[in-house]
């Protein structure tokens, strides 16, 4: 390898030439300016750094309090993921979905909260079976049609159906 090295030419692409003088690209000026470039840091002080642990607690103590029913808990948990701050409650979260997923009884969940339930189970990794949507089907295999009317739950299962993998027809159908 020290030999290839030591027969490379001296006057090899890699030295430049002092007068060669490189084109300068053409950008457009930015519409922005430097709107960015002056604008000041962002101090954050005290105060507002103590506020901001202090809500951050009471989020927390709210993933983790027990509600009246699992609808409002799956609701509060993607509200706050939509929110955007779940990162900071992720091992609440956790929980509170494994508690979910091992306790919860389905049997009187309407659509929605069925839904809700499969498709924030599947976002976290757990295995959650596409059979929990057969008792939303009639004799002859389609969706009932009082289920239109439910307009939350149907937008809900849509966006559930993304979560299928290969062979849920039921997910398939739904999306379609």
């Amino acid at each position: 390898m020290a030999s290839q090295v030591s027969q490379l030419p001296s006057s090899s692409p890699l030295t430049s030439n002092k007068d060669e003088m490189r084109p300068k690209a053409d950008f457009q000026p930015s519409i922005w300016g430097d709107l960015f470039l002056t604008c000041p840091k962002k101090d954050i002080n005290a105060e507002t750094e103590q506020r901001h642990q202090q809500l951050k607690e009471e989020v927390r103590k709210m993933v983790v309090a027990p509600m009246n029913n699992s609808t409002q808990k799956l609701n509060f948990i993607d509200s706050v993921q939509r929110l955007g701050v779940s990162y900071h409650f992720t091992k609440e979260i956790e929980d509170e979905l494994e508690n979910i997923y091992h306790n919860n009884n389905d049997a009187e969940n309407d659509i929605y909260t069925t839904s809700l339930r499969f498709r924030l189970l599947r976002e976290h990794g757990f295995n959650v079976s596409c059979d929990v949507f057969t008792k939303f089907k009639d004799e002859q295999g389609n969706f009932k049609s009082s289920m239109t009317s439910d307009v939350p739950g149907l937008l809900e299962l849509y966006e559930a159906s993304y979560l299928r993998v290969h062979g849920e027809d039921i997910l398939d159908e739904a999306i379609s």
